[in-house]
Formats: structure tokens, C-alpha cells, sequence
């Protein structure tokens, strides 16, 4: 990374940090070239950096300054109010031909759900996965069979013991990836006809998945920032035969909420009353922007009926898709799933990622990345703010990679989704995200790819096209 970016981002994580502050004056040119050693033109493309970001603003004759909050112009979307009956899911082709549509490399991947492959240490990982290739031992061919490779799960062990869980290495099933994960956890707990309750709007794959095994869902209510309605779902707990509950409780996609810490235990006491297992598709937990994580729900599981479903997809090693189970008491019946489904996840891949993991630097990595992060959400929140029509709502997250924008009622989000793709833009359309098909004015926007000219330019050309609809 170039010196002035460096600079960049760590100025970066003092302003989301709240060091420094809106209207905050940042220390001038000739200053901090002498606090750091560095030429005037590295601080100048640095601040001209941030201010491409919208963190910063140059006030003329007067220096740069912190600029105000982003994300305060428009309100946040309210709570969701889904229909409360159960739903059988037929979503598959309507997904499919949404997402077919954004393959294309040259497409600016605003409807992606996966962030920039570059973020990430690809190069150093396959040096691992290189030295694990030509150091298999050839019993880890059967040794490493579900439930997976004992260092790797012996690491996974320790995170989560460093975030406040006391976990066995026992209780951890590596999958191929979390969607193998949730499946594997759906297939556990459920038989076809059987209904769970998922959030709304909720991940497509989860609907998918709930489609493929034959269940039907139950909608529950929820809040773009604090997630879940508690309210709601004790009310569907007591009125309908919910097996269990898929949710995503950090940083959720799409909305990207996250449900306060206080709520989870409540969340977490109120399935264990109903005796219902709740399935977590946490795998954007790690990219929390604040200092501290939240708390993980498997520090208040008690009993063992929180299925905790994670990988390094979306954190540190995309396209290696290793994920993982905590399954507390449904270990076993977890682990006889994987064998009957698809015997084994790659074991030099499972070696490769526990030597970079004993070898520590992945939390310098997600440190990083966290900054990295929330400075392109700072510079896409200005785009949006800047271009979008009156009447937008904004979902705000503190972590994650999605922005949620709630359209004028006016704005038709599958013909929006349509127009940008005709320019060579996607954005993921609202109705993608229910089993009913609703949200049809709202959108998924994706900061997780630099925050460069071309990506800003979308996000004003999506502005335009959506203010043109909304008239």
C-alpha cells in the first residue's frame, strides 16, 4: 500500500472512531509532513483521498475540516410489517434470473453480495495452501473427514473463546462454506412441510435453501438497525408450529442490522422458553467497524440449541469455501449430515487456513480491512446522499458491506434494477429478499469494491435513474 493511503486510512479510522470529530480541524500540510517525515504531495493526495471518501472537507483559506456525520440526511427505513401466515417458497427462478445477470465482470458490482477479492491476502494464503498440497500427510485423508481438521477447529475454538464463548473443538462441523452450513443445519432440525421463521427481508440463499428442503416460512418483522422484532416472533412462536428460526442477527444482509446485545440474550431466552434452535448465518460478524465486536450468541447458549453458522468467505479466503458449524447439542446429527451429503471438505484447504490462523496476522488483516470498510461506506453514503431522490431512506449499518435504501414508493426496484443493468450497473432489487416478493421499491447496495471514480459515478448514475422513476 502507497504511503499516502496509509495515511489516508489511518486518519480514517481516528474519524469513525470518533477521535476526531465533525468540525474537527485536521493538522495542516506543513504539520503533519513534519510529525511524519513524509513530502507535502503525499499529504495532499492523502486528504484529497478522504475527501473523495466524504470524510473530509477543504474549507477555503481555512484547511480541511471533518465533515458532519454521513448517512443523516435521510431517515432510516421503518419496521417491516410481512404478512404473518406461512408461506410456501417458490423463489428459485426468480432469484436465479436476478443474479445471472450480474455475472459479468465488466458490470459495476453494486447488486454483488460479495466484497472486492482484493481486500483480501490471496497470495499469502496460497502459500499455505501450496506447502499444505505438498506436505499432506496421507492419513489426513481419513483423519480429516467430518468433523474436520483438528487444528482448524482447535483455532475456531480459540477465536471464539476470545469472544467471550466457551466452545469445544467437539461441538465445530467444517462445511464446504456457510450455505453448505445452514443446509446442513435446516436439514438437522426439519422434514419437509415443517415451517421456520426467518426475518424480512431476509438473505435470498436462506429462502432458497428453505425452498429446496420443502419447508414453508413464517415472516417476522424487523428494524433496518436493531434487526429481529422480539415482539413479533414470541407471537409467531405462540400461534405456529415454528422447528426453528434462521436469522442473521450481525451487520444482516440485506438491511445490514444488527441486534443490540441486550436483545440477543433476550432473543436467545425467549427460543430456549419455546424450546426452538435458532440457526445464525453470521459470516460478516468479523467486519464489525466499532472497536469491539458484538456479542457473540453462542457466549449466552446455555443449552446448546444455537446452531452458530460462519466462514472465511466473506472475511478472509473467497472461493476456498470453507465455513463451519458451532452446533452445541446437534453436533452429531450435524455431523452425519455432512458425511451422507458430501462426505468432506477439502482437507488441504482446511490445513492451509489453520497453519495461516496458528501463524497469527489475521487480525492485523481484519483490522485492516475493517477500516478499508467503512471508509468506501463513508464516500458511497455521500454518493447516495448527493444523487438520490427526496423521499430516500438509508439504513446506516456499523459493519458488514450492504447499505439498504428504501425508495419513493413510485420507484418500481426490479424496472430500476433493469435500467442500470442496461448501463452496466447492477443493484440487487428489493424483492429478491422475501418470499413474498415484496420491497418492490426498495434496493441492496454493495461498498464492499474500492470506492473509486467508476463505482461513484454508478451509484450517482442509479441516483438519476431512480429520481427520474420517482417523478
Amino acid at each position: 500500500m502507497s504511503l499516502y493511503q496509509t495515511l489516508a486510512d489511518e486518519t480514517a479510522r481516528l474519524i469513525l472512531e470518533g477521535v476526531l470529530r465533525p468540525g474537527d480541524r485536521l493538522p495542516s500540510v506543513r504539520q503533519t509532513c513534519r510529525r511524519h517525515g513524509i513530502a507535502p504531495v503525499t499529504v495532499t493526495q492523502a486528504y484529497h483521498l478522504l475527501e473523495s471518501r466524504g470524510l473530509i472537507e477543504a474549507r477555503p483559506k481555512s484547511g480541511y475540516f471533518v465533515r458532519a456525520r454521513l448517512g443523516q440526511r435521510w431517515p432510516e427505513p421503518e419496521m417491516t410489517r410481512p404478512v404473518g401466515h406461512s408461506t410456501e417458497l417458490v423463489v428459485s427462478d426468480f432469484i436465479f434470473q436476478i443474479l445471472d445477470s450480474v455475472k459479468d465482470p465488466a458490470v459495476v458490482p453494486l447488486g454483488s453480495s460479495f466484497p472486492s477479492p482484493y481486500l483480501f491476502p490471496l497470495d499469502k494464503l496460497g502459500r499455505h495452501l501450496a506447502a499444505a498440497a505438498r506436505h499432506l500427510d496421507p492419513l489426513a485423508t481419513v483423519t480429516d473427514l467430518p468433523p474436520g481438521n483438528d487444528e482448524l477447529r482447535r483455532q475456531l475454538s480459540l477465536r471464539y473463546l476470545a469472544n467471550g464463548a466457551s466452545v469445544s473443538p467437539a461441538e465445530i462441523v467444517i462445511t464446504s462454506g456457510a450455505m453448505e452450513g445452514l443446509n446442513l443445519c435446516l436439514q438437522a432440525v426439519t422434514r419437509p412441510g415443517d415451517l421456520i421463521a426467518i426475518e424480512s427481508p431476509t438473505f435470498y440463499a436462506g429462502l432458497q435453501a428453505a425452498e429446496r428442503l420443502g419447508l414453508k416460512v413464517i415472516e417476522i418483522p424487523s428494524h433496518p438497525r436493531e434487526g429481529v422484532s422480539l415482539a413479533a416472533l414470541e407471537d409467531a412462536l405462540r400461534h405456529h408450529p415454528v422447528k426453528a428460526c434462521l436469522l442473521m442477527l450481525n451487520f444482516a444482509n440485506p438491511t445490514g442490522a444488527r441486534v443490540p446485545d441486550a436483545r440477543r440474550k433476550e432473543l436467545v431466552a425467549l427460543l430456549d422458553r419455546h424450546d426452538v434452535p435458532l440457526i445464525e448465518d453470521d459470516v460478516y460478524a468479523e467486519l464489525h467497524f466499532a472497536a469491539d465486536p458484538p456479542l457473540g450468541s453462542k457466549a449466552v447458549d446455555p443449552t446448546g440449541r444455537v446452531m452458530h453458522v460462519s466462514s472465511f468467505s466473506k472475511c478472509l479466503a473467497p472461493g476456498y469455501r470453507i465455513g463451519w458449524v458451532a452446533a452445541g447439542r446437534y453436533a452429531a446429527a450435524i455431523q452425519r449430515q455432512k458425511l451422507s451429503l458430501s462426505l468432506a471438505t477439502t482437507v488441504p484447504v482446511q490445513i492451509a487456513l489453520a497453519d495461516y490462523l496458528k501463524q497469527g496476522g489475521y487480525d492485523n488483516h481484519l483490522r485492516h480491512l475493517r477500516r478499508t470498510l467503512a471508509s468506501q461506506e463513508a464516500a458511497v453514503v455521500a454518493a447516495v446522499e448527493a444523487h438520490f431522490p427526496e423521499g430516500t431512506r438509508l439504513a446506516r449499518p456499523d459493519g458488514g458491506y450492504f447499505l439498504w435504501l428504501e425508495l419513493p414508493r413510485q420507484v418500481d426496484a426490479l424496472a430500476l434494477h433493469s435500467a442500470a443493468l442496461a448501463q452496466g450497473i447492477s443493484v440487487a432489487p428489493g424483492p429478491i429478499f422475501s418470499a413474498k416478493r415484496e420491497f418492490g421499491h426498495c434496493i441492496r447496495l454493495n461498498f464492499g469494491h474500492p470506492a473509486d471514480a467508476r463505482l461513484l459515478d454508478a451509484v450517482a448514475t442509479v441516483g438519476r435513474l431512480a429520481a427520474a422513476r420517482g417523478r
